[in-house]
């Protein structure tokens, strides 16, 4: 919705009808100057006309260049109207074009951190509605904006509401499926990222205008809002929060449609009483919680580097996609379309290799393709793309891993809080990506070296979390710093040996010894 497209100053000899007898090529020759490729200057024009320059014989003098002054004429063969074409947002004000993005995101990233406590707090379900009208509704509102300015508010609270269907929904798959099928869910759910990115490009090329643009991409909220009444609240949450009659009720749900109605007979709200937190009691967690102790200290520093390069460089990517000089759409799409095989992929690597390998290895791959290309002539345009596509896909890797990955190393006590910062903080990398971007404008390949590093120093960073695989989703913060001595630890040595043994029978809010009751509730688990 901002890309500038090609365009020109308008001469000021447009209106003049002394000069109506000089065809719009001589206006354009003696108003505006040449760029090194032989089209006209998009950001100066001549002091005063260079009617000199009609002769054929004639070569440029030096001339002062001044900006335009009579505003730009745009190619509308690609758009029709762009946020950088409604309110010229190109030239000395090309950077307010990249910050609309950086706004947006700035909203996110304090929209996971507010909706990451308010669900930890009221419940995932009732938030993720809250997070769906909110967003579909400021995403309309921002349609009828007037000015950049209300834009640009509309786009921070449209971002702010919205982020918090993401981590919600994410948790939501991680608490009602076991062991055995939460890659499988995680890998769906990133695939759905990739359908929608692959969607868009087909949208734009058929809505070139960005308001109606704007309104087609939120729309589908709709169905999303409709959906809602079917989600399950998170049994793990209700238990933990001793919510315990609500809590039957969906686990009884679960039984019926998971045809194990004669589990339902042991599990019983009295019986899900006994299912407690002891260590927590009526405490209330918090973020501060995320660096109280050590290794919890040492937990978020890791996974808070990890997310912020993941993001920065897979949307820096992205956003990058004009650069390449190719098609937009077709690039986007392809770009789009690379993921699939990429993500497909993270269901048979993350049981191979394992969470930890699978992170570190394809962040290394993405920096050194990023690396690659930029000793690549920028004439190569289709090289600099295939290598370009092939960093994408290792990044597409890279963020479908990291998202099941965190929600599998934070404990349920503060599983929301952690990702609730893990999205705050991959917003800032996003809000800093087209930043970074502008940076192009100092050294053509400077945003590539950046990007680059920061997935090289990402994957040292990822190697040093614990491995998750195979293992019980932690319960508490004691679990993690490994005071309690049972064998649902994260950090069980041994729980690679019982994998077989220990798949789907971990509930992470279990603390007491009623291992009768928790076999039969994680029994009940989507199998």
């Amino acid at each position: 919705m901002d890309s500038e497209g090609s365009r020109r100053c308008i001469s000021s000899l447009d209106a003049d009808e002394i000069f109506e007898n000089l065809t719009q090529e001589e206006r354009l020759t003696v108003s505006i100057p040449v760029q090194d490729d032989g089209t006209p200057a998009s950001c100066h024009m001549f002091s005063y006309p260079q009617f000199h320059l009609l002769s054929n014989s004639s070569s440029p003098s030096e001339v002062a260049l001044v900006q335009c002054q009579n505003g730009w004429e745009y190619d509308n063969s690609m758009f029709i109207s762009t946020l950088a074409t409604q309110w010229d947002l190109v030239c000395d004000k090309r950077a307010l074009s990249r910050l609309t993005t950086t706004i947006f995101f700035i909203g996110v990233m304090f929209g996971a951190a507010a909706f990451g406590s308010l669900s930890a707090m009221f419940g995932r379900k009732p938030m993720l509605l809250v997070s769906y009208m909110l967003g579909m509704g400021f995403g309309l509102c921002s349609t009828f904006s007037s000015s950049f300015v209300m834009f640009a508010v509309l786009r921070f609270f449209t971002g702010f509401t919205i982020t918090g269907s993401v981590i919600i929904s994410t948790i939501l798959n991680v608490e009602w499926v076991s062991i055995e099928h939460r890659k499988l869910v995680g890998v769906i759910d990133s695939l759905s990222w990739t359908f929608a990115f692959m969607s868009f490009p087909l949208i734009a090329y058929f809505i070139r205008e960005w308001r109606w643009l704007t309104v087609a991409i939120s729309l589908p909220t709709v169905t999303a809002i409709i959906t809602w009444w079917w989600v399950p609240e998170s049994a793990r949450w209700l238990i933990a929060n001793g919510r315990v009659d609500k809590a039957h009720y969906y686990l009884h749900k679960c039984a019926v449609m998971n045809r194990k109605q004669e589990v339902t007979v042991s599990i019983k709200p009295e019986n899900l009483a006994k299912i407690i937190v002891t260590d927590r009691g009526n405490r209330k967690y918090s973020y501060l919680d995320l660096v109280r102790t050590p290794k919890m200290r040492r937990l978020t520093l890791l996974t808070g580097i990890t997310w912020f390069a993941v993001a920065t460089v897979a949307y820096g990517i992205s956003f990058n996609i004009s650069s390449f000089g190719l098609n937009m759409y077709l690039t986007q799409f392809v770009y789009g379309a690379i993921e699939i095989p990429a993500k497909m992929s993270n269901y048979y690597l993350l049981d191979k290799f394992g969470r930890r390998v699978t992170q570190a290895g394809s962040l290394l791959f993405v920096g050194i393709s990023l690396m690659i290309n930029i000793f690549i002539p920028k004439d190569r345009s289709v090289v600099r793309t295939v290598i370009a596509v092939l960093g994408k896909g290792c990044s597409a890797t890279s963020f479908g891993t990291v998202i099941l990955y965190s929600s599998e190393l934070y404990p349920t006590v503060v599983r929301q809080n952690g990702m609730g910062y893990t999205s705050f903080v991959a917003r800032l990398g996003v809000s800093v990506a087209p930043l970074i971007l502008l940076s192009d404008d100092v050294w053509s390949y400077f945003s590539q070296v950046i990007l680059s590093s920061l997935g090289l120093s990402a994957a040292f960073v990822a190697y040093l979390l614990p491995e998750t695989r195979g293992k019980c989703l932690p319960e508490t913060i004691e679990d993690v710093e490994g005071i309690r001595n049972d064998d649902l630890l994260l950090q069980d040595k041994n729980m690679d040996e019982k994998e077989g043994k220990t798949r789907g029978r971990c509930l992470p809010e279990t603390i007491g010894n009623v291992e009768g009751i928790r076999k039969d509730i994680d029994d009940l688990l989507l199998q």
